[in-house]
């Protein structure tokens, strides 16, 4: 089993302790998160955030237990407050330092806390159910001192995960039977949470919001970072003198009119040992006897879930606040579910993005308010090509051919005629053969912030990734209609997708290779191309169907690591470029000023490493070198962003600071993949 596990020094003070952040999932779009020290930072962190239609509809509803012990001694009380958190009154930042008390966190797919107060000690155990909005929270309690008690305080919710809120927002129809209390939140009186202990007496609380809780992340985007929750009860539970004792909680999201017949039998504990065995059963299906490999394969797991429009598996873009995209679903494919094992997730995912493509448009993503798809992309359906060849890669059976043949390759056909034919947003096939996209204030690759009429990064024209995927999408129908079309139609039909292949790449070579820099520009359109130096060319090189010669290949694989490569992703922008932005914090306008100028993604990383390796050869040299290129990544693994996963993007400037989503699919899902496909079949020869 992979353990992350830290002590003192890792949360020697309050601010450097919230800087370590972990994440649980259960499957459905539901998620829960908190820093190493247990105070929460930001909007989407609590003990329970659910999902009310997978993977839609998320609301924070269980935020966390504040615990207090107390000890009974001849001398009087001695009170341990474990309470983590910051908060702001009055104009004045405050904080509980419960985190004096904790000895050790672990992760290892739940969450452990460790706390030692006078002759107590406390361990906290956290998970989710998979497959449903169920938390448990377990103590295992040691008291080798007097009588003593321990109280729990729970801070309720309802409000949707990006959002704060202010005690006239927290209306509850609240009542109790025996050690179990129901919530009916006014907004939603369709839902009901259930909070259950195993022991103890619900007293009252006096002061029943908790009003003032700051959370530093949001400050840090300059807001004012202020929530607040509803806490209607206080458990008191006894703790004799030198006896242990377990205690377990358990918060679910149900029907309202299944709140109290679904009183449930089962324990945290019980609850900790599934998903003790769920975890496991990740390690087996992969195979991977290696320890990065693993790690990586813990990762992916989360961002995997259950869509209930499809009934089938889908890739969450990114914790906390992303839904499904096409885009990044189609780049962290191979990663997510073929390298870990599971093909049947990786069919249900081809199924169910193949159910919505629109004009030979695979989805640009599903929004989280659960209204229809947006279609505003150019390269989706073109990476749709990629993870289909990656499946077949991976299972080269006849059983998988035929779930191509009759599920994906009609539509396959249909993105080819509609991308050659012309289709929405100005995407269509030139004279030349190579694709045009975008028009306007359309953004449609993946650098596509826009704020009103501000477009930041206008790649309008012929961008050079979305061309290099044009030709690998030709060429994988080449191959794939001279197998699945009838006899002589289907030379026909590889003949003249071979055909056009070609009239692409004579063109490509033509206008994309820019001799003086060594590299490819990375959009042409018109007279003038875009010579910003820009990641984008890297797939030119990377992708399993290319058109340069080695030695362009050599020259743009030195250049990328030259001018882009940071250790935990590549660069958005070179830092020689004049709207180079090194630093991504503050406001959204600020933010989105620097997300494609400059910033570190580390998606990228991925194209970059099976570049480097093509480009070398995979000798033992090269190797060595792509494991010295990844250890920024396996130290990120454990000390920056999300224990255990990858953020989204980094600073462009050192020390690249971990920034946005704090785990990101695309980069797990291509690190992952590059490790087991460039790195991990070459190792022994490195130990030789």
């Amino acid at each position: 089993m992979i353990r992350y596990q830290y002590g003192k020094e890792a949360f020697s003070s309050f601010q450097e302790g919230i800087r370590l952040e972990w994440a649980l999932t259960n499957g459905i779009g539901g998620y829960a998160g908190s820093s190493l020290i247990g105070a929460h930072n930001r909007t989407h962190q609590g003990y329970l955030i659910a999902s009310l239609h997978p993977p839609t509809e998320r609301y924070l509803v269980f935020s966390k237990l504040n615990e207090t012990l107390t000890v009974f001694t001849p001398e009087g009380l001695s009170v341990y407050p474990l309470e983590t958190s910051q908060h702001k009154k009055d104009g004045i930042t405050h904080y509980t330092e419960g985190q004096r008390f904790l000895t050790d966190f672990s992760y290892d797919g739940s969450v452990h806390y460790t706390y030692d107060a006078g002759d107590i000690t406390l361990k906290k155990h956290i998970c989710l159910k998979h497959g449903e909005n169920v938390c448990a929270v377990g103590y295992e309690i040691e008291n080798r001192g007097p009588e003593a008690s321990l109280s729990l305080v729970p801070l309720f919710n309802f409000r949707e995960h990006s959002t704060l809120c202010r005690p006239e927002d927290l209306n509850f129809h609240t009542s109790l039977l025996g050690i179990s209390l129901c919530l009916i939140p006014q907004s939603r009186p369709d839902t009901a949470i259930l909070f259950q202990t195993s022991e103890g007496t619900f007293g009252e609380n006096p002061q029943i919001y908790d009003t003032d809780m700051q959370l530093q992340t949001e400050v840090e985007l300059e807001t004012d970072g202020l929530d607040c929750h509803y806490c209607p009860v206080t458990v008191n539970i006894t703790l004799p003198a030198h006896t242990n004792k377990r205690v377990s909680v358990i918060c679910s999201v149900l029907p309202r009119d299944a709140a109290w017949r679904d009183i449930t039998e089962e324990t945290a504990f019980s609850l900790l040992k599934e998903r003790d065995n769920y975890t496991r059963s990740l390690y087996e299906a992969a195979g991977y006897s290696d320890d990065f490999a693993n790690r990586l394969v813990l990762a992916a797991d989360q961002l995997l879930c259950h869509r209930s429009s499809t009934g089938m598996k889908t890739v969450l873009a990114g914790l906390p606040w992303f839904t499904d995209w096409g885009r990044d679903t189609m780049i962290a494919f191979t990663g997510l579910t073929l390298a870990t094992g599971r093909k049947k997730d990786a069919e249900e995912i081809l199924l169910t993005f193949s159910r919505y493509i629109r004009h030979g448009i695979v989805p640009n993503m599903f929004p989280d308010d659960n209204t229809p798809p947006l279609y505003n992309t150019a390269d989706a359906s073109l990476w749709y090509f990629y993870a289909v060849w990656q499946y077949l890669a991976y299972s080269d059976t006849p059983e998988s051919y035929t779930f191509i043949e009759k599920n994906i390759y009609p539509h396959l056909k249909e993105i080819i005629s509609a991308y050659e034919n012309g289709t929405d947003f100005s995407i269509y096939m030139a004279e030349d053969a190579l694709i045009h996209a975008g028009s306007g204030l359309d953004q449609i690759t993946w650098m596509d912030v826009r704020v009103g009429d501000w477009v930041a990064t206008p790649r309008h024209g012929k961008p050079v990734e979305i061309n290099a995927l044009w030709y690998n999408a030709l060429r994988v129908m080449e191959a794939l209609a001279s197998r699945f079309e009838a006899s002589g139609t289907g030379e026909d039909a590889a003949l003249s997708y071979r055909t056009l292949a070609e009239r692409a790449k004579a063109s490509f070579l033509e206008k994309f290779w820019w001799e003086e820099k060594g590299c490819l520009y990375d959009v042409v359109d018109g007279d003038e191309p875009d010579d910003h130096v820009r990641p984008n060319q890297i797939y030119a090189v990377s992708l399993p169907f290319t058109m340069l010669s080695r030695a362009q290949e050599e020259k743009i694989v030195a250049l990328v690591e030259k001018e882009l490569y940071v250790g935990v992703g590549l660069r958005s922008l070179s830092r020689d470029h004049a709207d180079y932005h090194g630093i991504y914090c503050g406001a959204l306008p600020k933010r989105d000023a620097a997300y494609h100028q400059g910033t570190a993604w580390g998606f990228l990383l991925g194209g970059f490493l099976s570049a480097y390796a093509k480009v070398h050869g995979h000798s033992p040299e090269c190797t060595r070198r792509l494991l010295a290129l990844l250890a920024p990544v396996k130290a990120h693994l454990s000390g920056g962003g999300c224990i255990g996963s990858i953020s989204e993007i980094f600073d462009g400037d050192a020390p690249h600071t971990p920034r946005g989503c704090y785990a990101q699919a695309w980069s797990v899902g291509e690190v992952l993949r590059a490790y087991v496909q460039d790195v991990l079949p070459y190792l022994d020869a490195v130990k030789e």
